[in-house]
This record gives C-alpha cells, sequence and structure tokens, in this order.
C-alpha cells in the first residue's frame, strides 16, 4: 500500500510515477477524501478538549459544593452529552472515509524504484547479464522437454487430464524423483546460505492475500474455496510474509531470511493459448521461494544478494541464463525493482523466466502492518520485503531435460544432482 502522507504531500509527484507502469492512475478523490477526514478528525479534536473542560468544570464545581442538580451542572451536562454525540458521529464519518480511502488505495500499484528504468513494456527490459553460453547444446534435432519426458516415461499430462484439468501433470518414476532432487538441491544451498526453512500452509485467508497485494486486484487469478474463505497459495511468499503481519520486531531480529518449497496454484486466467504444452505454464507448480524482511537501509544490497543466490543455483546445474532489468511497464503489482532470470530452452530457441526477484519496499509491509522498533529511537518504521524464486522447479526440469538432452535420446543428470537421485542418466 502507498504511503497516504506521500499521496498528500506529493500528489502530482505519486500520480507521474504510477503512469509509469503503463497505465491511467488518478489520486485526485483519495486526496479530496483525505482531506475531508483530517478536517473531521480535527473538528472531532476539538470536541474531545471540550469534553475535557467540561468534565473538569463539573469537578471543579461539585468540589465548590453545588449539587448535580444545580441548574449550572446541569447545564454543563447537557453540553457535554451534546458534545459527546457529536464526536461520535464525526468518528462514524471519519471510520466510513477511512474505509473509502483504504478501497481506492488497495487496488495501486507501488511505486517504481528510482533505480528502476523508465520503459512501456518488456521490450524495453534491459539485459544486464549472461551466463553459460558455453553450456548451450549444440545437439539441432533437441526435443522439447514434454516430448523427451513423455519418451522416457516421466512425464504424463493425458492421464493428469483426466484426474484434473488441462495443465496440470503427473510426474512418474524416476520423474517424480527428479523434481524431488531439485527441490533438495535448492534447499540445501540456500540454508547453507543462511536461509531458515519454513513449511507454511498451502491456504490462506482474505487478509494474508491482501496482504502481500494478490488482492483484491488477482482474485481472477487465485483458487478459491468459498466455504471457508481460503485460498490456495499462488506462490508461497504470501504466507512466509505474513507469518510477521501485525508484527513489531526489533531492528536486532533484522534481517529475516526465509526459504520455502510449496506447491504455486495460478489459474492463468490471462494465459490463453499461452504454453498450453509442458511445464512452463500450469495450475498447479512446485517452487522454492527466497524471501527477506530487512532494514530500509540494507534493502538495496539485499535484493542484488537475493539475485546472486538465485543465479547461484541456475550457475551449479550449469543451465545457461541471462538476467534482465524490468522496465516501469513491466513490473510486477508490488514490486519497487525486479530482475528476471531467464534460462535457455533449445527447443524453444529462446530464453524463459525461471524466477523474478522483487524488492518490494515498504509496499506490503504497510498492508501488512510489519514494523519495527530500533532501540533509543521513537516510533516504528516498515519494514522492507524482497522475494524471489529460488527456483521454479517444474521450470529448472524442463531446462535440464532440454540442454542436458542427448542425441541418443537419454539425459544427463546435472553433476550437483548426481548424489541426489542416485544415478548419472535418464
Amino acid at each position: 500500500m502507498l504511503d497516504l502522507k506521500l499521496i498528500r504531500e506529493n500528489p502530482q509527484a505519486v500520480e507521474d510515477s504510477l503512469n509509469t507502469r503503463g497505465g491511467n492512475y488518478e489520486i485526485e478523490q483519495i486526496v479530496e477524501l483525505d482531506k475531508q477526514q483530517r478536517e473531521l478528525e480535527g473538528n472531532r479534536s476539538q470536541l474531545q478538549a471540550r469534553s475535557n473542560e467540561i468534565a473538569k468544570l463539573i469537578g471543579q464545581k461539585r468540589k465548590s459544593g453545588l449539587p448535580l442538580e444545580s441548574p449550572e451542572i446541569q447545564t454543563l451536562q447537557a453540553e457535554g452529552n451534546e458534545v459527546g454525540t457529536q464526536s461520535n458521529e464525526l468518528q462514524a464519518q471519519e471510520k466510513e472515509l477511512k474505509a473509502q480511502i483504504e478501497t481506492l488505495l488497495l487496488p495501486l500499484p507501488n511505486l517504481p524504484g528510482k533505480s528502476t528504468p523508465l520503459g512501456k513494456n518488456e521490450e524495453e527490459n534491459i539485459e544486464i547479464r549472461r551466463w553459460g553460453d558455453e553450456y548451450i547444446p549444440q545437439n539441432p534435432n533437441i526435443l522439447s522437454h514434454w516430448e523427451i519426458g513423455e519418451k522416457l516415461g516421466i512425464i504424463n499430462f493425458e492421464r493428469a487430464v483426466k484426474i484434473a484439468a488441462p495443465r496440470f501433470v503427473s510426474l512418474v518414476g524416476v520423474g517424480a524423483a527428479l523434481e524431488r532432487a531439485i527441490i533438495q538441491f535448492m534447499l540445501d544451498r540456500h540454508i547453507k546460505a543462511g536461509y531458515i526453512e519454513v513449511i507454511p500452509p498451502f491456504l490462506v485467508n482474505t487478509e494474508s492475500l491482501t496482504a502481500t497485494g494478490q488482492l483484491p486486484k488477482f482474485a481472477e487469478e487465485s483458487f478459491k474455496c468459498d466455504r471457508d474463505d481460503l485460498w490456495l497459495i499462488p506462490t508461497s511468499e504470501v504466507p512466509v510474509v505474513n507469518l510477521y503481519r501485525g508484527e513489531i520486531l526489533t531492528a536486532e531480529q533484522l534481517p529475516i531470511y526465509h526459504c520455502s518449497f510449496t506447491p504455486c496454484f495460478r489459474r492463468e486466467a490471462g494465459s490463453y493459448g499461452k504454453d498450453t504444452r509442458g511445464l512452463i505454464r500450469l495450475h498447479q507448480f512446485n517452487k522454492v521461494e527466497l524471501v527477506k524482511l530487512v532494514h530500509p537501509s540494507t534493502s538495496e544490497a539485499e535484493h542484488e544478494q537475493l539475485v546472486q543466490d538465485a543465479e547461484g543455483v541456475l550457475q551449479a546445474l550449469k543451465l545457461p541464463y541471462r538476467t534482465i532489468e524490468l522496465c516501469t511497464g513491466d513490473l510486477g503489482f508490488a514490486a519497487a525493482k525486479t530482475y528476471d532470470l531467464e534460462v535457455w530452452l533449445p527447443s524453444a530457441g529462446k530464453y524463459r523466466e525461471i524466477s523474478s526477484c522483487s524488492n518490494v519496499a515498504d509496499f506490503q509491509a504497510r498492508r501488512a502492518n510489519i514494523r519495527f522498533k530500533e532501540a533509543g529511537k521513537k516510533g516504528t518504521q516498515f519494514v522492507h520485503a524482497l522475494n524471489g524464486s529460488g527456483l521454479a522447479v517444474g521450470r529448472t526440469m524442463a531446462a535440464i531435460l532440454e540442454n542436458y538432452q542427448q542425441p541418443d535420446g537419454t539425459v544427463k543428470v546435472p553433476e550437483v544432482l548426481q548424489s541426489y537421485l542416485g544415478r548419472e542418466v535418464l
């Protein structure tokens, strides 16, 4: 959620910044409602001051010996009752205005960070670096990952569709083992780097999705259990960030690093006709997520390190990839700055996203009310939150099946996974 004070003090700057995302955002109504709310708050404060004054006067007159039935005290009590009624009415109006302001704030995306490049869409994203060109396979007859997976008998889409729907998959035999091996390898690596593993609930309440920015904007992308008012998580970022919702941490507790393996569930409502085959765009997929809650002064450096942690997985697997910095027009809803990692898929002849690493600054912390207090300082501050895939497991498997594919139809197992899988070849 955006800082209302910032909107109040710099409305045009906020609107201009939002519009670099490619939308047409207007905040005039928020500014006007905020003005009305603060006027009501000022009037209510005056009424409260008068109420306190009346109570003090009544006390003084009672001490001087005047009975409660005296005209002076009766008049003061009548005024006090009227002041109380007016104050309650103003409080109700304030509450309604605050609710209206929040309703208008929730759909607004985060402000792009100052270092985020300006751009209209993904065509204007900036390639930062490439890694692993020497590992790009030269075999011209590489099958797509779903073709080689089906030939090896380790991936089955047809039976998954039978028991569920399109965009679901069943992994069989060594396919299931490979998925587990990838997950365990990623977790072991991130835990060694200092992340604390969390297995959170896979169903979350509406407050949790709202806190991290999935609601109200992305309701159509999510699977909901209406009977229980619970939602299947689209990413473990949601439950992990919400572990600290409504809490005031100490500065000494920061930074907080978590890694988490979970299944993720997305409707992919806006992807009709895209990636209808394979492991790239499924309704259910596994992911290892990295989440950080940090001091605002360190969030930029923490973001760069998070990207390196995700890149380290690809480098260990010797999978060619490139790092892209997203421009303002391609930023995700909650992100202030994002780097995407794109892995090389030989069958498609192009790089495809395998991780998105974002610094959301205090955007989620404001929605989730996650603050921290520094010793010797008054008040509290909002933490900065960061998240990134470390990595999307299905897409990692797809990249392995294609980049490690051999001319004889076998697939080599990446060296770092061989001890997990107990074999060198699929």
